[in-house]
């Protein structure tokens, strides 16, 4: 009875610890891969095999996920963070202009390098959706300074609309180069093609439950 009562309590203490990293992730939406469908991704399967494995977030590796939108880039990531979580790991998620304002918070009391080391307790770090939006200099200046930090001590994911070599067309190209050069050191690249999931579903009666 004993025995059974301390693994009950190991248990709650676990799924506890499991929703706090959770919660703290700041998840867009919650999905995972129970809800993905490997074959309709452009990602080879035995890349997305490999990715799920979670051994480059040990080794501090990157990934970069980039295609048109709607090709799945930010539920790959998501469920990528998801399984971390699972797996005991702490994880960080951002958007790009979540990190401009990040920066300008902070730099009223010059404590951005504060900020962006709090930010590294995670063992993975995410940030969505870059090219979509007009990136300003505080972004800008946030998504280097966290890659810089990041640098082989913790793992970046981006999901971008622009391969990063396009990422002057966003910053400044000192900066951009600088960014993208320890970005991509250490980094899997993985190229998104074909048309929108997300277009298809709606074109063809799938994007809602039908009305009764």
């Amino acid at each position: 009875m004993l025995r059974t009562l301390l693994a009950e309590e190991a248990a709650g203490r676990q799924r506890s610890s499991r929703a706090t990293r959770r919660a703290s992730a700041g998840f867009p939406t919650g999905k995972t891969f129970t809800a993905w469908d490997q074959a309709a991704s452009s990602i080879p399967a035995p890349t997305q095999a490999a990715l799920r494995t979670l051994e480059w977030v040990g080794r501090r590796e990157n990934l970069v996920v980039c295609g048109p939108s709607g090709t799945g880039k930010t539920f790959f990531l998501e469920a990528l963070g998801q399984l971390a979580v699972e797996a005991g790991r702490k994880v960080a998620w951002f958007s790009l202009e979540s990190l401009g304002t990040l920066v300008r918070r902070h730099r009223a009391d010059d404590s951005v390098t504060k900020a962006v080391t709090r930010i590294l307790r995670a063992d993975l770090v995410v940030v969505d959706d870059i090219g979509l939006l007009p990136v300003g200099p505080d972004a800008a200046e946030g998504l280097y300074r966290l890659v810089d930090a990041a640098y082989e001590r913790r793992s970046v994911a981006v999901s971008s609309n622009l391969h990063p070599a396009g990422f002057d067309e966003l910053m400044p190209k000192t900066l951009a180069a600088a960014t993208v050069d320890r970005l991509l050191h250490h980094a899997h690249l993985c190229v998104t093609q074909g048309d929108s999931v997300r277009l298809s579903q709606a074109t063809t009666g799938k994007g809602v439950v039908p009305l009764t």
